[in-house]
């Protein structure tokens, strides 16, 4: 089935506010204090949710990763995915940080993270020092999630938007760990704007910088591409109207079977788009994954 992509690409997307970059200093100053870093990715996008520059601030320093909102995803593609991350001897685990679910394996995956840092301090006589640990991740990945689902309360602000947590905070588990939060942290620019697209989708980026309708059509045509059975059952398409279609034709057909019409019969694309965004990053249109390794 073909289908016809959108020749116009998403204007250049850059978005790296003052803060942003003191997060990254604040960052590498933290490291000092801290054995394991722990990385929060989207599991629906793992390439593009990953800081490149992060190898580069934590250097050596051990770290695993946990690939959130694992329930949105197609499970199959996470599963690739973890294993892609084991041959580069990194520890991942599927959670979903809303709900609770995967984070059973967490205090175990970090102790197997910090065997051999865990050894020498027993030769030391400091095993009952505490396991610190540094929470990272780009913004509206589930950081705050993460810390009140370990805690057992809501310690940390939530909200589904980018750019709340402000300011690095020490949060202590009942397990004796205690975890320092940071502000979620972009790069300075996108070299691939594929990237920028992605993040964008999940709502990493602010909307407020982007071309909302652009933004749907160019969804819409990957969720053709790849996922065309869900597509059309969440908005009761004709398999056949796929074929051939491109983006803003889709966007055009799934405002009109939501009734976002205007005087004439006009389809209001900006309402559907907004709608269509909402509904994927909500986790209601089924499990996709955007990405594979």
């Amino acid at each position: 089935m073909a289908y016809i992509m959108a020749q116009s690409q998403i204007p250049s997307i850059q978005w790296f506010p003052g803060h942003m970059a003191k997060t990254r200093r604040l960052m590498k100053d933290s490291l000092r204090l801290v054995d394991v870093v722990v990385e929060l990715i989207d599991a629906r996008i793992p390439r593009a949710s990953r800081n490149p520059e992060l190898h580069a601030i934590i250097g050596n320093k051990p770290h695993l990763v946990l690939l959130n909102k694992a329930d949105s995803a197609d499970e199959r593609v996470t599963a690739e995915w973890c294993a892609y991350f084991k041959k580069k001897g990194i520890v991942a685990i599927p959670t979903d940080c809303r709900s609770g679910k995967g984070l059973s394996q967490f205090t175990g995956a970090v102790e197997e993270t910090l065997r051999e840092l865990t050894e020498r301090r027993r030769k030391k006589g400091m095993q009952g020092s505490p396991i610190r640990m540094m929470i990272v991740g780009i913004p509206n990945v589930g950081k705050s999630s993460l810390i009140n689902r370990l805690c057992g309360t809501r310690r940390a602000k939530v909200e589904d938007r980018p750019g709340v947590t402000r300011g690095k905070q020490w949060v202590s588990l009942q397990n004796g760990m205690e975890l320092l939060d940071m502000p979620g942290v972009l790069w300075p620019k996108f070299e691939d704007q594929a990237v920028a697209e992605h993040l964008a989708f999940v709502g990493s980026i602010k909307d407020d910088v982007l071309d909302i309708e652009l933004l749907a059509v160019r969804l819409l045509e990957l969720l053709a591409r790849d996922y065309p059975q869900q597509l059309c059952e969440r908005y009761k398409l004709e398999p056949g109207s796929l074929e051939g279609a491109d983006g803003y034709t889709l966007l055009e057909a799934v405002g009109r079977k939501r009734g976002m019409l205007m005087p004439g019969g006009v389809v209001n694309t900006e309402r559907a788009a907004i709608m269509l965004l909402d509904e994927f990053r909500g986790g209601v249109m089924g499990k996709v994954s955007l990405e594979r390794p």
